[in-house]
């Protein structure tokens, strides 16, 4: 499990909280790309909060979408085998259902709150 202690699928392409698969950052990103792209996203996040007007949200917004598209958390997927992106999916309603019935009750839980 990851540092946080959300389950991680077997591939390393999802963690698992609040009952969904999420998609995990593309490992193949350079270091200081990935660095980058995540300070974008924290700043476009703290832009969301501040935003004063229904455009500076969608504004905000978009950033949050293009910083996470550089992450490869939305988008295409970034696996070559063809696998499709299950993402937002329930586990036990994914390919991943026989991994998610193995875990531990404490890790399910706690994929469950997240």
């Amino acid at each position: 499990m990851s540092r946080k202690n959300y389950p991680e699928t077997p591939d390393g392409r999802y963690f698992v909280s609040k009952g969904r698969l999420w998609r995990k950052t593309d490992p193949s990103l350079p270091d200081s790309e990935r660095r980058a792209a995540i300070k974008a996203l924290m700043q476009a996040r703290r832009a969301v909060q501040a935003a004063q007007t229904p455009e500076a949200e969608r504004t905000a917004r978009d950033a949050v979408d293009a910083a996470k598209r550089r992450l490869g958390e939305r988008g295409p997927v970034w696996w070559k085998d063809g696998a499709p992106d299950e993402g937002g999916r329930h586990p036990g309603n994914s390919s991943y259902a026989t991994w998610w019935a193995t875990l531990d009750e404490t890790s399910r839980e706690y994929g469950e709150g997240g």
